[in-house]
């Protein structure tokens, strides 16, 4: 299989801010390893037997569900314990394993600014692909230059999936995607923009960044834990004007 690049990213506090609510909290993270590149094209048709038409452009038109098949199927390939299990829809997250996985929202953003505190690591032209370049599609990995963390490409291109939920009170099993894509105005391709779908979706503009790193913890870890997902899928705080949660 075409390798996957992996930059190691040292330890260090990110500040995540949730709108809804209104809060901001600090993450400290323990170092992890991340994909220089997102997963392309090439690497997706290796691991999952599908032909690849751009073999350097990200993959996109993946659902997480997928994307969190593929990296069971990367760790398999490389003789890795997997990193989730299943029960139909439902995964779990083995935070001890050494796996491939999907970064925690936490560990997207701190390794994307790779010390910068502005929206971008650098000029968004140099850095991101977006409206401005007028392309019409994913472009080759790697064509813009990186953040200090040597990783291409988190802002702009395709946006990411990351493992957590977006807000499950409002929008129940839809999971985060991070950075911004090759058709986003300047607003949207910043560090701290958080969108998210349906966990069954797929986008002509998300794709996804392998990760791998465990943990001596369980059911938390890198700024996500299960018992905050419960908490925050509740709905009897003083909920916005104008807001319904799902029924």
């Amino acid at each position: 299989m075409a390798d996957i690049e992996l930059a190691r990213i040292e330890g260090g506090s990110v500040t995540l801010h949730d709108a809804r609510r209104k809060a901001r909290r600090a993450v400290e993270l323990e170092p992890f390893d991340l994909g220089v590149y997102a997963v392309t094209q090439e690497q997706l048709a290796e691991l999952i037997g599908e032909t690849a038409s751009h073999p350097r452009r990200p993959a996109v038109e993946v659902s997480w569900l997928r994307a969190i098949r593929v990296c069971n199927a990367a760790s398999e390939w490389e003789g890795l314990e997997p990193a989730y299990s299943f029960d139909g829809e439902d995964v779990t997250w083995h935070v001890d394993s050494d796996g491939f996985r999907l970064p925690t929202e936490a560990e997207w953003e701190f390794a994307c600014r790779a010390g910068s505190a502005g929206p971008h690591y650098g000029p968004l032209a140099e850095v991101a692909w977006t409206a401005t370049d007028g392309v019409s599609s994913p472009q080759n990995v790697g064509a813009k230059h990186p953040n200090l963390n040597g990783l291409f490409d988190t802002l702009g291109n395709v946006w990411e999936w990351c493992w957590d939920l977006l807000d499950p009170a409002r929008y129940g099993a839809y999971r985060v995607f991070r950075g911004g894509g090759f058709a986003d105005d300047a607003w949207s391709v910043r560090a701290s923009t958080r969108r998210g779908g349906d966990a069954r979706t797929y986008q002509d503009d998300v794709g996804f960044r392998l990760a791998r790193g465990g943990f001596d913890s369980e059911d938390e870890a890198q700024g996500w834990s299960a018992a905050d997902d419960r908490e925050r899928a509740m709905t009897n705080a003083l909920l916005p004007p104008g807001w319904t949660p799902l029924r």
